[in-house]
């Protein structure tokens, strides 16, 4: 070597010592300085019992990833629980969490150089914010859910979380009693994972598998169960060998990798909430997408899975009869899947489902027969109309009437709305419109799960619309559309409803009308006055100023 050249080695040796000396303080050795420094973003707490798993996993990546000669460096990352703070002050944090756990990611690992990266979480925004990070960093990475919750049981029924919340409406309806409240309640949720129907945190961990971001069957796994925690160790294998391939996740997340997700997402019946994140997903990964490519794929693709929480099965009884590589070889089987896109493993998906069976086991009915699906096309559907130009989102699944026209119930937060609710104010033929609480009115464009479920325990859900410039909870089903855009707080149409109003959903005409003239809604128009922000300060102030609008993906960069 030449002296020139050894003495800019030197140099530059000299130049990090102080860096090795950071690192020999957390372990590191003589021989580790070459080996690749892999991020495990942990996301456990106790929070929430979605999360309260994810250290034992977190240790099973990180003994994987030495063993694979890699130097693993953990932190954490926070979660927020929706099924605690829904219905609160707190649930307005829930949206807002998902960018702060993706600025969190982000900030560890670029700050600290590292060479990839593996994501641990649980509930339902660990999941996109990940993707987020993971898609704006590109190194390379991989995702490992936390796994659901195993069903409660009580009087012979599967129990979710939903099921609490659709009690209490039960409760007001008197169909039910206190003590009948109580042991639901006291059932409901057994123990450690995400609530356990295709609510948003399996419909999220569905998507990631069905991306190449995770292991085939992961996102399905109970979290209490031994092999999550073997796949968790099988992760951080993976992920070390696209370390040395070279595989980032935009090779991963592409325009074709995000269409098998909304395939996917709406076989088995997913949360509307996969429209929001993976809008977002896709505006990270710089991957033009929009809302109206969520109603193509619709039309196209069945829903062939009977779950909940407008179908009679949770996750687990899906992991059991095949999870979603059975649901993604039926897509890839009758073409509606893109085999040729690249997984975290560097094998195509066609490669990675070579060995699964085109057609469902016989002795199950949680997947259904491709010539019987549960419905002909997908379940979220994306109606436009006077009240929602930008579009709204509907999930139609499990609704008996897919059109309704009704006199307008006017509230301007959750709150009024289920008070009212509750007092027996709302009746068959109402629709409910429930307005400031989207991504800047609200802020943070909270999930409305308890008025939609205290209406169906009601006996109301197929007999009363809603529409809401907030969110739904993966758990909600109905006569209800989310995400109306432009919200309330910038101006939307939705805020110039008064009560009594015509208004018009029709989920076969994919149509949100607000039933006045022109006339009359430019002269509201021009007398409407904004809202003073709600907050001045602090971290839901700046989310208000930041966030766009919900058919963006409610994104904040």
């Amino acid at each position: 070597m030449p002296d020139n050249k050894r003495s800019q080695n030197i140099t530059q040796g000299a130049k990090r010592a102080p860096n090795r000396a950071m690192l020999r303080a957390v372990g590191f050795g003589d021989g580790d300085f070459d080996k690749p420094i892999v991020g495990v973003a942990n996301g456990y707490s106790t929070i929430t019992p979605c999360n309260m798993g994810l250290n034992d996993l977190s240790r099973s990546a990180e003994q994987a990833l030495k063993k694979a000669g890699a130097m693993p460096q953990m932190f954490g990352t926070i979660t927020v629980s929706d099924g605690i703070s829904m219905g609160t002050e707190g649930m307005k944090y829930s949206l807002v969490s998902r960018e702060v756990i993706a600025d969190s990611i982000e900030t560890a690992v670029q700050a600290e150089s590292m060479d990839g990266v593996i994501a641990i979480g649980g509930c339902d925004k660990n999941m996109p914010g990940a993707l987020i990070a993971l898609a704006r960093m590109n190194i390379p990475a991989i995702f490992v859910y936390g796994g659901t919750i195993k069903p409660g049981h009580y009087k012979s029924q599967d129990l979710t979380i939903v099921s609490a919340f659709e009690a209490v409406g039960q409760f007001t309806a008197h169909k039910i009693d206190a003590k009948e409240l109580l042991e639901v309640e006291r059932h409901a949720c057994p123990g450690a994972g995400s609530c356990g129907g295709m609510f948003t945190a399996n419909t999220m961990s569905s998507a990631i598998e069905a991306m190449g971001m995770s292991l085939p069957y992961s996102s399905t796994m109970a979290a209490e169960d031994e092999e999550k925690k073997v796949s968790a160790a099988q992760s951080a294998e993976v992920l070390v060998q696209a370390i040395k391939k070279g595989i980032c996740p935009r090779d991963l997340i592409t325009r074709k990798s995000l269409e098998n997700a909304i395939s996917v997402v709406m076989a088995v019946g997913g949360s509307t909430n996969a429209v929001l994140h993976l809008l977002a997903i896709a505006h990270a990964a710089e991957v033009e997408l929009n809302i109206d490519d969520f109603e193509v794929i619709r039309a196209r693709v069945p829903v062939i899975c009977d779950l909940k929480p407008s179908g009679q099965y949770v996750t687990a009884d899906l992991h059991k009869a095949g999870g979603i590589p059975q649901v993604m070889k039926m897509l890839l089987s009758n073409g509606l899947l893109h085999g040729d896109c690249l997984t975290i493993s560097g094998e195509t998906i066609e490669q990675v489902l070579r060995n699964v069976t085109n057609q469902p086991l016989q002795n199950q009915k949680i997947i259904r027969q491709w010539g019987d699906p549960l419905y002909e096309q997908g379940h979220l559907a994306i109606l436009k109309g006077n009240l929602s130009p930008e579009g709204a989102v509907a999930k139609i699944s499990g609704v008996k009437n897919p059109k309704i026209t009704g006199p307008a119930r006017v509230f301007n937060s959750e709150e009024s709305c289920m008070s009212a609710i509750l007092a027996r104010e709302i009746h068959a033929g109402d629709v409910v419109v429930i307005r400031y609480e989207g991504p800047k009115g609200g802020p943070g464009m909270r999930e409305m799960l308890s008025p939609t479920s205290a209406l169906i325990g009601e006996g109301l859900g197929d007999s009363v619309g809603l529409i809401t410039d907030g969110r739904f909870s993966g758990g909600t089903y109905g006569m209800v559309v989310g995400h109306v855009s432009p919200e309330a707080f910038v101006g939307g149409v939705i805020a110039l409803v008064k009560e009594g109003d015509s208004i018009t959903i029709d989920a076969v005409q994919r149509l949100l009308q607000l039933n006045i003239t022109e006339d009359e809604l430019e002269r509201r128009r021009a007398t409407w006055q904004p809202p003073k922000p709600r907050y001045h300060r602090g971290v839901l102030a700046k989310y208000a100023k930041l966030v766009s609008t919900a058919s963006r993906g409610a994104i904040t960069d």
